[in-house]
């Protein structure tokens, strides 16, 4: 197999979210991002969702390197879990090398983990690949793709990005370098698929200043803005319109105050001297001197403008007047909790501007005809949409074929199955293990299928414990059977309910003793089956039946 280049999606398949590919040929492998994705509404109890390294952890011995796009978490959300079991160097630009280095000292991982900062324009050779990094826009700083080098072709990598003609910072996308790479010959585009959908370009982020510029002029409030911590150009246009109308800048939010400390320190950021006080300053400001930053622009439960918002929050307590500012759409998926924060901001008659009233946001994902130009440029032999749900990647794909492409030359994947791509032919081959890992607090992997059924089923229908004391000697009852319930009714307005339950459980043992059946696993069982079947024709639910057998 050493002349076929394989590349495998372990995440970002199917899904938004969660993105690592896989690149390998011979006896060599290198990885593009290892991101983690955020738990769905019925995940209960989970915190994160990452990859299955699996795979990785088998071939560890062949990791070459990891590289980065950009520092978004679903792109390098799920590393210091990785590197656990891997040891790797990894390479990135700047600004997400400093965020990759704060998740590696929060998880006591940064003497072990060798961390490479690298500019657009450099290349890395790495066993048989060669990894150009290629400067992007992207709602983030330093975002770059990659043009990697094998045996077999090249191969781009676009990683998340836009096309910004006036960006804050960094300039526009380096569409030169993509359109050489083009008229040399280009074996496979990987293209970010997340706006494919959206008709048009995608605005430029500093259209969104002429908003704040609107909303801060003549404001004679406490103006509190939100948006996401990452997004270095956004927060660096809400300080300057803040420094020009006069009023300090408080921060909020731990991954606010880290994104401003790495971004600060990396020159990404300029803050005009005095511009930046401590939260606790701001009680002594006039209204209108004040400007806050925070954290919680998708209603995440412990963020800081929840915790402002339901008046849990230490040190800033909304007030009536105060005007808030959401500069962020809603992810899918989290539209209900930003409503309630919304709903809870209005109750205390606060005043909040989103989007609907004025351009507050803008993506940081292409859209169709900033795509049709990037196809236009690479003019690969394949193609394989990355980074979206089925509906997106077969979108792309069906734009690809509308600009020319042989559709036998568009691959679309799944996660975990390997692409075979020569210069000749493309096919989709057998898969490796691949798929979501839960990480519940400190354990990573514990919460599996079932764990997760369970969790659901004593969310949707709570628990019935049927609690039997029996004698080792002969099998006769002792005591009970009590019934303890949680999450299904209110005891005291179902004591009729639970005298019956009992009733029920004790015929239940008593069809046991008549039959002579000692086995404590086979009365379980009928306990189990007879309770619930009552249950269910006597109120249509299923509740969760544990009986409790102990032996005296």
């Amino acid at each position: 197999m050493a002349d076929k280049l394989k590349i495998i999606s372990l995440g970002g398949l199917n899904e938004i979210g969660k993105n690592l590919t896989v690149y390998e040929y011979g006896g060599d492998i290198i990885v593009v991002d290892v991101g983690m994705g955020f738990p769905d509404n019925d995940m209960y109890g989970i915190d994160v969702v990452i990859p299955d390294f699996t795979y990785l952890i088998q071939n560890r011995d062949r990791i070459r390197a990891i590289f980065i796009t950009h520092g978004h978490e679903d792109h390098i959300g799920a590393i210091p879990y990785l590197m656990r079991n891997v040891n790797a160097p990894i390479y990135a630009t700047r600004m997400s090398a400093g965020l990759i280095r704060l998740k590696l000292d929060e998880h006591r991982l940064a003497d072990k983990v060798k961390l490479i900062t690298c500019e657009a324009g450099e290349t890395v050779r790495t066993g048989k690949f060669s990894v150009e990094f290629i400067h992007m826009n992207h709602s983030i700083a330093d975002a770059v793709a990659f043009a990697i080098h094998t045996p077999a072709g090249v191969c781009i990598h676009t990683g998340d990005f836009k096309i910004d003609p006036t960006p804050i910072q960094g300039g526009m996308a380096d569409l030169t370098r993509l359109g050489e790479l083009g008229n040399q010959g280009v074996l496979a585009l990987l293209c970010d698929s997340t706006n494919v959908e959206r008709p048009g370009f995608t605005k430029s982020e500093r259209s969104v200043g002429a908003s704040f510029e609107a909303l801060f002029r003549g404001c004679d409030q406490r103006i509190i803005v939100t948006t996401f911590a990452s997004n270095v150009d956004r927060i660096q246009q809400i300080i300057n319109v803040a420094a020009k109308y006069g009023r300090k800048v408080a921060v909020t939010g731990r991954s606010m105050e880290n994104a401003m400390r790495v971004s600060t320190e990396l020159n990404y950021m300029q803050v005009p001297a005095g511009t930046v006080v401590d939260l606790a300053q701001i009680k002594t400001l006039p209204k209108n001197k004040v400007c806050i930053i925070s954290t919680g622009s998708q209603g995440e439960t412990m963020s800081a403008l929840t915790r402002m918002a339901f008046n849990t929050h230490r040190q800033v307590d909304i007030q009536a007047g105060d005007r808030v500012i959401i500069s962020a759409s809603a992810i899918p998926g989290n539209e209900a909790s930003v409503g309630n924060v919304i709903n809870e901001l209005y109750r205390r008659d606060a005043e909040v501007v989103n989007e609907r009233e004025l351009p507050l946001h803008v993506s940081g994902h292409a859209c169709q005809e900033e795509l049709k130009i990037i196809h236009a440029l690479i003019r690969p032999r394949y193609f394989i949409p990355l980074h979206g749900e089925q509906r997106h990647l077969k979108t792309h794909a069906k734009l690809a074929r509308d600009m020319g492409m042989d559709p036998r030359n568009i691959v679309i994947s799944d996660v975990g199955r390997i692409i075979e791509l020569t210069p000749k032919a493309v096919k989709l081959g057998s898969s490796v293990p691949a798929g979501k890992v839960f990480v519940d607090g400190y354990g990573v992997g514990d919460v599996g299928a079932v764990v997760l059924r369970d969790r659901q089923h004593l969310a949707q229908d709570g628990m019935i414990v049927v609690v039997v004391s029996m004698s080792s000697e002969d099998g006769q009852v002792i005591s009970g059977p009590d019934i303890i319930t949680r999450g299904f009714v209110y005891v005291k307005e179902s004591e009729e309910l639970m005298e019956e339950l009992k009733q029920v459980a004790v015929d239940a043992l008593e069809h046991c003793h008549s039959r002579h059946i000692r086995d404590w696993s086979a009365i379980k069982s009928e306990i189990k089956g007879t309770v619930s079947n009552y249950l269910y024709k006597k109120t249509k639910r299923n509740p969760m039946i544990l009986p409790v057998i102990m032996e005296v």
